[in-house]
């Protein structure tokens, strides 16, 4: 048997008020423990250029201490306002952008795509998908703020559409 080396896998919830993100490892076949979550904030005061520069600085240093190889990111779904999605937009752009630059392998998902694999079911609420992150990490408490969650969602989401196109 070979001895294989633990993936360790971050998801992210693009935003640029908040920026949620998750890092994950694999423990055995299968099951994954949760190393970090919370979320990349910046002030609404600032310069967008300046919000997103400081998103680039904490995923870099996320990605330096924990040392993923895969980067799982949201696709976007907005049906409301064009401004945040194009904002947000900018923000998966960096985010991209630099997990080619730090050579991570980059999975998309869609929103639907991690409420189907957390859930089981597509059209999930936020409790509902917030519940089974805390039972899927095996969680003292469902992680605060929200975007924290969906972040590890969206991580446990990539690592299962890895296993089934690898």
């Amino acid at each position: 048997m070979l001895n294989k080396t633990p993936e360790i896998i971050i998801g992210i919830d693009p935003g640029y008020g908040r920026c949620g993100f998750g890092v994950i490892i694999e423990s055995t076949i299968g099951e994954y423990d949760s190393l970090i979550h919370g979320v990349f904030t910046t002030r609404k005061d600032q310069l967008h250029a300046k919000r997103l520069s400081e998103i680039a600085q904490d995923f870099r240093a996320i990605v330096k201490q924990y040392k993923p190889t895969v980067l799982v990111i949201e696709e976007l779904f907005f049906a409301k306002s064009t401004t945040t999605a194009l904002k947000v937009a900018e923000v998966r752009g960096v985010i991209m952008m630099l997990a080619d630059e730090l050579d991570l392998r980059v999975v998309e998902v869609k929103p639907n795509e991690v409420k189907i694999t957390i859930t089981g079911y597509g059209k999930a609420d936020k409790k509902q998908v917030e519940a089974m992150v805390k039972t899927i990490f095996k969680l003292k408490a469902i992680p605060k703020p929200d975007d924290a969650a969906d972040a590890l969602a969206i991580a446990w989401t990539g690592a299962v559409k890895q296993r089934f196109t690898n």
